[in-house]
């Protein structure tokens, strides 16, 4: 899976097992509710100077992995 094993990292210890860029505590979710809010990668790593564009990307694969796992119901 690539950038995905290289940058993610799930576990119970932090930030309640949700999935994080490896080496921080910044989650996947909070990179893509700001990508869905319109924010560039320049200002996300402006806002979190730990992280780099591959991270982003890494995020946006999960996000992508997920979405082919799941579906949900919109009424």
């Amino acid at each position: 899976m690539g950038l995905i094993d290289e940058r993610i990292t799930v576990d119970q210890n932090v930030c309640h097992g949700k999935a994080c860029i490896k080496g921080t505590r910044v989650m996947v979710s909070v990179l893509l509710d700001n990508l869905a809010a319109g924010k560039s990668y320049e200002d996300i790593i402006e806002n979190y100077p730990s992280l780099v564009i591959d991270d982003i990307r890494a995020a946006i694969a999960y996000g992508a992995l997920l979405s082919k796992e799941r579906t949900i119901a919109f009424s």
